[in-house]
């Protein structure tokens, strides 16, 4: 079990539906961070924005962005995570690795589908929650629109790291700045916020504001939200444990049943 899980998150202007030059571009980005890691983390969509044009971009499960994902880990020795578009069984889905660093990987399809968007017309909703166990850290990815709802993203099995990977755009980045928030104080977790910047093929404008929150909502993020970076930093269990230990918030939760 590691008390400290050294992580990275990579925010950046996503190339509109190329695959190759995002795959490229987050590769130099990775080469570049500065410290050993244990974690990185990347956008949504991330080797193609937000895109609904699933049928002449999606990948298999064992395509090109999922082998790019695990030669990634292995050279930084380090957990690689962000949503790709999937084709399986005739369907498509905005679908999560989780890719450890010896190559082996779990996954994680969008619950919560952004009908706005009319993501659900073309985009399969998953079913279930994952729960990564990952060097002694117990770990809950989600993807974008899931931050609106709180009732799934829940802590009821006491996980220590709440992940979102988004393509959140500006003009709705206030309810993104808040929802992160509370989702850490709500959950007593450290939660982890990944967008991305730029203007896609739709016309949509992304300003950032990636970061890093713990449990009782401090902003851990050391950098100018704005614009591109990576963002590298070290988060603490015992410093968890303690907080939680000592205000026992979660105790009080409520039981219920997710239908």
């Amino acid at each position: 079990m590691s008390e400290k899980l050294n992580i990275a998150f990579i925010q950046a202007d996503l190339k509109w539906e190329d695959a190759e030059a995002n795959r490229r571009m987050f590769s130099e980005k990775i080469e570049n961070i500065s410290i050993e890691v244990e974690l990185i983390i990347l956008p949504e969509m991330f080797t193609t924005g937000f895109s609904m044009n699933a049928e002449n971009l999606a990948e298999l499960t064992q395509g090109p962005t999922l082998k790019w994902m695990q030669e990634q880990a292995r050279l930084k020795n380090a957990a690689v995570t962000g949503s790709v578009i999937i084709s399986e069984n005739g369907h498509y889905y905005n679908r999560l690795f989780f890719v450890f660093p010896e190559g082996s990987y779990e996954i994680y399809d969008k619950r919560h589908t952004f009908t706005l968007a009319k993501e659900d017309l073309t985009y399969t909703a998953g079913k279930d929650r994952l729960i990564v166990d990952y060097k002694g850290w117990k770990i809950c990815p989600l993807i974008c629109y899931d931050l609106r709802f709180p009732v799934f993203a829940r802590n009821t099995v006491d996980y220590d790291l709440l992940i979102y990977v988004a393509n959140w755009p500006e003009k709705r980045v206030n309810a993104w700045d808040a929802l992160l928030k509370a989702r850490a104080i709500e959950n007593m977790s450290y939660c982890v916020g990944v967008n991305r910047t730029g203007e896609d093929g739709d016309g949509y404008v992304y300003n950032g504001h990636s970061a890093a929150y713990d449990s009782l909502g401090k902003d851990l993020t050391e950098v100018e939200r704005d614009g591109v970076f990576t963002s590298e930093l070290s988060l603490d269990r015992s410093h968890l444990q303690e907080t939680r230990s000592k205000l026992r918030f979660l105790q009080d939760r409520d039981r219920f049943t997710l239908h």
